[in-house]
């Protein structure tokens, strides 16, 4: 389990981070599997504040939680696929735990925080990608992702990532249920309070988000998702990027690792 001296405890709730948040859910339901899942059976496009709510609860309950809650949390994940199942567009029928789909979700949000990291925070030595690597790995013990479906080590990560995005992610259903989302996101709940400053912060946010997500995707999954991007866009995430890596000298602790924070913040409910 992650502790305090943990390269996962340390590094995976950056709050910069979050902006990779929708290029892991893209990588996610650009499986056939889980998109059809998505599509099927979530309440993601009613709900994707909920969705994201739901994803933070999980991961920051898996690393700072403690042994029983994650352990608690795992069960409760594994428990929450046993019922997805239905026919792809294709009329192969899928379930959502189905070992390769499973394992390629948990594999992500370790993607997702590399990624981050690299592109707008502190990068990771190649140690440092290999050790939280294996942080995360061991917490599919803990969900029941089968370790025969994950990577031993950071190089055959990568092996592994280049071949799921070059043969078996695809323009699912779902890919443009979550381009609509991060283009025109809607307001979460907010106390009344906040909510008048909510179309101060939706473009600005929405378009760094958008930027992220799409900047991050390996080009040719780019273009197979249909996702825009040109010199104009590049330019702006650069700007974008080098910003927010200047900043991290600037940073409070409580910026750099959120999760005991966000935890604490959910304990006491959400602020309606």
């Amino acid at each position: 389990m992650p502790d305090p001296a943990s390269l996962l405890w340390r590094r995976g709730s950056d709050a910069r981070v979050m902006l990779a948040a929708g290029y892991a859910l893209l990588l996610q339901v650009a499986h056939p599997t889980v998109g059809a899942g998505v599509t099927d059976h979530s309440s993601f496009r009613r709900d994707p504040w909920g969705r994201l709510l739901r994803t933070l609860d999980f991961t920051c309950t898996m690393v700072y939680g403690g042994p029983g809650a994650a352990r608690e949390m795992g069960r409760r994940i594994r428990a929450m696929h046993v019922g997805i199942k239905g026919r792809r567009p294709d009329g192969r029928s899928y379930d959502a735990l189905e070992p390769d789909a499973y394992a390629w979700v948990h594999a992500t949000l370790a993607e997702g925080i590399v990624a981050a990291h690299e592109r707008f925070g502190r990068p990771l030595a190649p140690a440092e990608r290999q050790r939280l690597w294996a942080e995360w790995r061991s917490l599919g013990d803990l969900l029941g992702v089968d370790a025969d479906e994950l990577p031993v080590d950071w190089s055959r990560f990568r092996d592994y990532f280049d071949a799921m995005t070059r043969e078996t992610l695809a323009h699912t259903a779902a890919v443009d249920e979550v381009l609509d989302a991060l283009a025109r996101p809607v307001p979460p709940a907010l106390a009344a309070l906040y909510r008048p400053i909510w179309p101060l912060v939706r473009m600005p946010a929405g378009h760094l988000i958008g930027l992220a997500t799409a900047g991050l995707l390996p080009p040719q999954l780019r273009v197979r998702l249909g996702v825009p991007w040109g010199r104009r866009r590049a330019a702006e995430l650069g700007l974008a990027s080098a910003a927010l890596r200047a900043a991290t000298p600037l940073m409070p602790q409580a910026l750099r690792i959120t999760g005991p924070g966000y935890l604490q913040w959910r304990a006491g409910g959400v602020p309606r």
